[in-house]
């Protein structure tokens, strides 16, 4: 009992007790409605956001809440859910705040680096009694993780700037998920230091001085192949590997991450060959 209650403690530092059978829960972070999904929860998952679209044959049952940011408090009230799970990150504090004052369990995660992901299976899976199918995720993501232990270290170390944002434009700093799963590959994000996790950026010489490629990210915004093109254009930039790079696979903790690592070993490798990932 000692080491279950030890797994129960969320990333606000509140214990949870083990839910009961009939718990109704309402995920506002798309990649943990995936994994409730994985740990075989789909039945007790009774609302989303929008943004929860994995997996898409179950949660297109499911009733939306508004967005991440913008959730709709009415509609989640109406779903009378007995736990909802937020992220730091991905939510506001002051929805979080609202929630409290009519939903029983708030669950809250902030996963920082892949290896965070047991602990969020365990979490996960402990509160709501799927426990043998959190350990069930906890080897497959350790045997994913010790696969791209010696590729990795093939690769030789570089720079990347990953951009997630237009108009401005932005990028992650090194305290952020993503930037630990590509450190993964040896790939060290810029810029280096700065005080914001997400922060605006130009795209000028002193950031990008000693860069080999540009990552676009395909969340939160879409890039595409219109916006590679627009980048190879920039003077700066003509001399810079640019691709097009799954934001599922890099900033997608839980069940996605097991998936993610493989991806990213395999991305490394075909973008220093000339190619990318279809």
């Amino acid at each position: 009992m000692r080491g279950l209650k030890a797994r129960l403690i969320d990333a606000a530092g509140t214990q949870h007790a083990p839910a009961r059978g009939d718990a109704r829960i309402v995920s506002l972070v798309p990649s943990i409605s995936e994994l409730v999904c994985d740990l075989g929860l789909s039945a007790q998952l009774v609302g989303r956001t929008g943004f929860c679209v994995h997996p898409r044959e179950v949660v297109r049952r499911i009733p939306k809440v508004g967005g991440t940011k913008d959730v709709d408090l009415d509609k989640l009230r109406a779903l009378r859910p007995t736990h909802v799970i937020l992220n730091i990150d991905e939510n506001r504090k002051e929805d979080a705040r609202a929630l409290a004052g009519f939903v029983p369990t708030l669950i809250v995660t902030h996963p920082l680096g892949p290896l965070d992901n047991l602990a969020l299976y365990r979490l996960i899976g402990g509160i709501f009694g799927r426990e043998d199918r959190a350990e069930s995720l906890c080897r497959k993501f350790d045997e994913a993780y010790a696969a791209l232990q010696s590729p990795a270290r093939a690769f030789p170390p570089d720079r990347v700037l990953y951009l997630i944002w237009k108009n401005p434009w932005m990028t992650v700093s090194r305290d952020t998920y993503v930037s630990r799963m590509l450190a993964l590959v040896n790939w060290e994000t810029v810029p280096a230091d700065c005080a914001d996790r997400y922060p605006k950026i130009e795209l000028a010489g002193d950031l990008l001085d000693g860069v080999g490629a540009v990552l676009l990210s395909s969340e939160p915004y879409l890039f595409r192949d219109v916006h590679v093109a627009e980048l190879r254009a920039e003077p700066l930039l003509r001399e810079k590997t640019i691709a097009l790079v799954d934001g599922e696979m890099t900033s997608w903790y839980g069940s996605r991450a097991i998936e993610g690592l493989g991806y990213l070993r395999r991305f490394r490798e075909r973008l220093a060959q000339g190619r990318t990932l279809a």
